[in-house]
């Protein structure tokens, strides 16, 4: 398993797979198969796949630490990405598919509906990880700010799962699996950051009570 993880081939079968929602919806574009209002089914078939990429790439860590598989951290930057693509994806539906790039539209829709609110803020808060991805800019913050940064990637989950509730108002049942699985990733966030404090709180109290000893010859 650790020679198909670390090879290069995997990796390229991963951004292949991501592409396939994709090129499912320009299939189906291209031969009049996207439901009686295509606007709106594109727009929830790249809302859903960003809040799947967003699930996944969270789920990365734990899993490679409860699997025993450190390298699947080979492929969370790519993970983190393609939520961002298809966030954008998304975005673009709106202001180009939906409002025809008339901005006055867009600003009331921003301004009057909650869930756009929510939803451009989520995907506002995903531009700065995008950016920061790479090793340069690891090594420009330090790995303790870049990674403060990039906990924000929880929170554009949460924003993105309270866009989707508020959307669909009827039938809540995606989102709220989407945020079960959410709530559990941070919920497990949390649990492993409060047992490392207490570890790290405990080690240092040991060192304060430890006698000092001197050897004499």
């Amino acid at each position: 398993m650790n020679s198909i993880l670390t090879s290069k081939w995997t990796k390229a079968i991963v951004f292949v797979a991501c592409l396939v929602p994709l090129a499912l919806l320009v299939w189906r574009g291209l031969h009049d198969d996207l439901s009686a209002d295509p606007v709106a089914f594109i727009t929830h078939a790249t809302g859903d796949w960003t809040l799947r990429f967003l699930v996944i790439t969270l789920a990365i860590t734990p899993l490679r630490k409860i699997l025993h598989m450190p390298q699947l951290i080979r492929f969370r930057r790519m993970l983190g990405l393609f939520a961002f693509f298809y966030v954008c994806l998304h975005f673009t539906t709106w202001i180009w598919l939906d409002k025809q790039f008339v901005w006055s539209e867009m600003w009331k829709d921003v301004e009057k509906r909650r869930f756009i609110t929510v939803g451009f803020t989520g995907f506002l808060l995903l531009i700065p990880l995008a950016v920061t991805s790479t090793a340069g800019w690891i090594r420009r913050l330090g790995g303790k700010r870049w990674r403060m940064l990039h906990r924000l990637i929880y929170v554009t989950a949460v924003l993105g799962v309270i866009h989707y509730y508020w959307l669909v108002k009827s039938d809540v049942r995606k989102p709220l699996f989407y945020g079960l699985l959410v709530a559990i990733l941070l919920a497990w966030r949390i649990g492993t950051w409060l047992i490392g404090r207490r570890g790290h709180s405990g080690a240092a109290a040991v060192r304060r009570e430890a006698p000092v000893t001197t050897e004499t010859s």
